[in-house]
């Protein structure tokens, strides 16, 4: 659009008697908007102030050039809301530095500035500041830093600097004000002096402060004096401001403070005369506080919503799949649309205005400085912005009444007591556990309020009529029972569960067929998270990206804090996993691939944080380097939910060299006490539990030898020494930490062993004395441990196992890409791969599902059938009749060996 600079000020003259005033004041800005030139007026204004050496006088003077010039260039459609607010935000970041130098050198004239700085809160901290605002800053100092007189004390001089800072910016004088200045929102602020140490700040907001302060801060900002310290003070409180878990009873204070908001606005509820654009029913501050909640709930574990401009909020929880992108792009469009009419409101008189006026022609006045043909074009337009606005907004705070019942069964569901909903089941003791829920109210703190009793109401029948189908009924219920009990508040919970009823499904999903699922979300119900966000069924990212995010940690964070994240995010990604096999969202093959993903990236994290806490203390070995090499189901790339780390620790280099630390140590005893902190990282608990367990027993001499050896060692053990089972495991070993210089060197070095040239007859007398050996002692759990019996994966990895170390072939870590090698050189038969992929799929799936291998109930049954690709639990156990059927045959062909199996 063409800008129109005559229409513009014609507008101004006619409509805002502010703006007119400020043309006739500044002549010489008034003929370069006339003449069109915007950048010109916005650079006359930008010095306006200069060569007066009062500091209020002269930003005064700014204040006006730039409001005038700010006003036309938007009248006339050249300057677009944007660029209003960042001119407007960056001149209050201006005033506030001036503002506390002139009020530190008003004391100590000599004076470098130090010690004190602002952080900008609202719209100034999100660069969104309008036309005719106040601002909200938080003044903090330094006690040891800001300059001062001797004899005073260094709280009385900040007051000093914060009381002159006040008297420049807000004294009203003939030139007008520079800003009004609200210091309220400082912690504490009914007893609590005008600048507050940075010390005593941070004591606040760690112990005391407010759920609204939370949201206070989404949109702080370091913006004048001491910049440096104030955003180190922000770093400090990010983990305040954003939670790294879910917090339920945060959220809904949140919501209350939303709706008091609402319901505490006494002006006009729809668009009239009086109304009032910010705190009106869907207005802009049901706008701001939208996007905030939502930032509120994921920006914690989503670091791309930490944003502090509203449209980028919206549209950054849009790109993260959180809110809908038309409920973003309407929101957004309508933020802007509203800001603008905010600031002509404003324009009129500079005051700090956002209601409709009450007269009829005032009304007409405004429309028209908006280019409007009258108020009741003006009207119209809000009233179809707000009404969008604030559906939206509803929706929020749930009182469209869309959580409560819809039809005359839900409504009787919703009163049937829990004795008849139970009496429908044939449950053994029902009438004890029918007491038992009833009493849940008052024995569970979450269920306790009006509230959270009248929402768990609403999904009891759901709740009661799957638990109540569980296998173990009883089991279900506890563990019901215990999730509930962890939670501080459950009314968000059940909020959730409403507006997402798949969500509750997927829970009880988990608590009724997937025990280890179960038992871990009793005792740590945040991993509810990790189904909150649009991305809780995808498949991990790769090894690198789950490593930095496991290491993402918060400044100021020790030890125990960072192994606490990695943790989280490694119980967060198997938690999900679990979810998405029970889903059958994804291949069990694929979620196998995902857990060794995890599980690579917790190693390579937990590694790089125990090396970097050791050598405080002993330094680093210059030269030499800690490898990890994976075996099993990690060297795979395959690992089940119950799957351990089978690990060999190893350092490349120099032997007997010492390291650089305060307390130094030789290159052995260094990486073995090394490798002892590396396997605690990954399996002592923390209070984010435990992660792994941990074998080392694969190493050279086992149980008995060191933890840690050398390359050069390890190789020579393994050509001179190893037995053939330490071959066939060698097989599965891949280099999983370390440079990628020292993991290629290692692999090389395996595969040289691997290739070695070996007695046929001696090695196949070997592997089936070993396989022997192993059914001898170790029995098959049940009728589904595809592991142990005879024809299962087992006696899969022996014979591949077996081919690989007698023709030096296919030597893959990864069970497919060995089969497929072999099966190329005709050394086993394609269909092996199928036979092999049929069976790990049921032992990945049957991990979560019947992790006893006994036969579960039906309902287990038939989503363990769905999980592994088949129609039904028949049609699976048939296929699996038939790959291993088919492994004992192949089996016979290798070994000359007839190997009977059981069906």
């Amino acid at each position: 659009m063409q800008a129109d600079w005559s229409f513009a000020l014609k507008r101004a003259r006619s409509h805002a008697p502010f703006l007119s005033r400020g043309l006739d004041r500044l002549p010489q800005l008034a003929e370069l908007l006339a003449a069109g030139n915007g950048d010109a007026a916005l650079d006359f204004a930008h010095h306006a102030g200069e060569g007066i050496e009062d500091v209020g006088a002269a930003l005064r003077r700014e204040k006006l050039a730039l409001s005038v010039s700010l006003a036309i260039g938007d009248l006339a459609g050249a300057f677009p809301l944007a660029q209003v607010m960042e001119q407007l935000s960056a001149f209050a970041d201006r005033a506030l530095d001036r503002a506390i130098t002139a009020g530190i050198t008003h004391r100590v004239p000599d004076a470098e500035p130090a010690g004190f700085s602002a952080i900008a809160l609202g719209k100034h901290g999100a660069r969104e500041l309008n036309y005719s605002s106040d601002i909200d800053p938080i003044l903090l100092y330094d006690p040891d830093t800001l300059p001062r007189r001797e004899r005073d004390e260094p709280g009385e001089a900040a007051q000093r600097v914060a009381r002159r800072l006040m008297e420049l910016l807000t004294r009203q004088t003939g030139d007008g004000y520079v800003f009004r200045v609200d210091l309220r929102l400082r912690p504490a602020s009914e007893v609590s002096p005008l600048a507050i140490s940075y010390d005593g700040a941070l004591t606040h907001y760690e112990s005391s402060a407010l759920a609204w302060e939370r949201a206070a801060f989404i949109r702080s900002r370091a913006s004048a004096g001491s910049i440096a310290e104030a955003q180190e003070f922000l770093d400090t409180i990010r983990p305040f401001i954003w939670r790294r878990n879910l917090d339920f009873t945060a959220i809904e204070e949140i919501r209350q403070l939303t709706q008091r908001i609402r319901d505490s606005h006494e002006g006009a509820r729809r668009p009239g005369p009086g109304y009032d654009v910010k705190k009106g029913r869907g207005g802009i501050r049901e706008i701001e506080f939208f996007a905030q909640t939502h930032q509120l709930i994921h920006g914690g574990r989503n670091r791309d919503l930490r944003l502090r401009g509203t449209r980028a909020a919206l549209d950054a929880l849009a790109a993260a799949d959180i809110i809908a992108a038309e409920d973003a792009a309407m929101l957004g469009e309508s933020y802007d649309r509203l800001r603008v009419i905010e600031h002509r409101l404003q324009m009129v008189e500079d005051r700090q205005t956002h209601e409709l006026p009450q007269d009829a022609g005032a009304i007409d006045n405004v429309a028209q400085l908006d280019g409007l043909k009258d108020g009741a074009a003006l009207i119209a337009e809000l009233e179809e912005i707000t009404g969008a606005v604030a559906a939206r907004y509803d929706q929020l705070l749930d009182n469209d009444g869309s959580a409560g019942d819809s039809s005359s069964a839900a409504g009787q569901a919703r009163n049937e007591s829990v004795a008849e909903m139970l009496a429908r089941h044939d449950l053994p003791d029902a009438e004890r556990l029918a007491e038992r829920i009833a009493n849940w109210p008052d024995m569970i703190r979450a269920l306790r309020s009006g509230a959270a009793r009248e929402a768990f109401h609403a999904i009891r029948p759901a709740l009661i009529e799957s638990l109540a189908q569980a296998p173990d009924p009883q089991r279900a219920f506890a563990r019901w029972e215990s999730l509930l009990s962890r939670l501080p508040s459950a009314i968000n919970l059940f909020r959730l569960f409403e507006a997402r009823p798949g969500l509750l499904d997927q829970v009880l999903r988990v608590l009724i067929l997937a025990p280890p699922l179960a038992d871990e979300l009793a005792r740590r119900p945040e991993l509810l998270d990790a189904l909150i966000d649009a991305s809780a069924l995808d498949l991990p990212e790769d090894v690198e990206t789950l490593r930095k995010r496991m290491l993402r940690s918060e400044k100021g964070d020790d030890y125990e804090r960072k192994l606490d994240r990695i943790r989280q995010v490694v119980g967060e990604e198997r938690f999900a996993l679990g979810v998405q096999l029970i889903e059958s969202r994804h291949d069990p093959l694929d979620i196998a691939a995902g857990l060794s993903r995890v599980a690579e990236a917790a190693l390579k994290a937990g590694a790089s944080v125990a090396e970097a806490e050791f050598a405080q203390a002993h330094g680093r070995v210059e030269g030499d380097e800690l490898l990890v090499l994976g075996l099993g189901r990690l060297g795979g790339g395959s690992l089940t939910h119950a799957s351990d780390l089978d690990l060999i620790y190893l350092f490349d280099g120099e032997f007997g060299v010492e390291s650089d630390g305060r307390r130094p140590l030789t290159a052995s005893l260094y990486f073995n006490r090394l490798a002892q902190r590396v396997t605690a990282a990954l399996s002592v608990p923390t209070a984010q539990g435990a992660l792994y367990e941990v074998d080392t027993r694969l190493r050279p001499q086992g149980a008995q030898g060191p933890i840690a050896v050398s390359v050069e060692s390890f190789a020579r053990y393994q050509r001179e020494d190893a037995w053939t089972w330490e071959h066939m495991a060698l097989t599965r070993a891949r280099p999983v930490a370390g440079s990628s210089e020292a993991c290629t060197r290692l692999q090389e070095e395996i595969c040289a062993i691997l290739q070695a040239p070996r007695d046929h007859e001696t090695l196949r007398a070997d592997v089936l004395k070993m396989r022997a050996d192993v059914a001898a002692h170790k029995q098959p759990s049940g009728p589904l441990d595809m592991k142990m019996l005879r024809g299962g994966l087992v006696d899969c990895e022996f014979l591949i196992h077996y081919l690989q170390l007698r023709e030096g072939i296919g030597l893959h870590p990864d069970m497919a890409d060995a089969i497929t090698a072999l099966a190329k050189a005709d050394l086993v038969p394609p269909v092996l791969l199928d036979h092999y992929q049929t069976l790990a799929r049921s032992l990945i799936a049957s991990r979560l599902l019947a992790p006893d291998g006994q036969v579960p109930t039906k309902t287990a049954q038939d989503v363990l059938a769905s999980a592994c690709g088949s129609a039904d639990f028949d049609t699976l156990l048939q296929k699996l009749g038939k790959a291993r059927q088919g492994v004992a045959e192949i089996w016979t062909d290798i070994f000359d060996e007839t190997l009977e199996i059981e069906l």
